[in-house]
């Protein structure tokens, strides 16, 4: 035990309340944003395809003509 000071167990469980609010308050947080990011992702991808459609066609045309 004398190199792990910092490991504290309290007695008291009611003392791990506020640390489970607070990880339960980030984790959310962080579901929400991590949807977030997965939405802008797949609207710039569509955003991109119909922008580089054109393009994106000729090369599949290319690539079938090498094969």
């Amino acid at each position: 035990m004398i190199f792990m000071p910092f490991l504290y167990f309290p007695e008291d469980k009611s003392e791990y309340i506020p640390g489970m609010i607070s990880l339960i308050i980030f984790m959310t947080a962080a579901v929400i944003i991590f949807y977030f990011i997965i939405k802008k992702s797949r609207k710039d991808e569509e955003e991109f395809e119909e922008k580089y459609k054109d393009l994106i066609q000729e090369i599949e045309e290319e690539t079938k003509e090498e094969k």
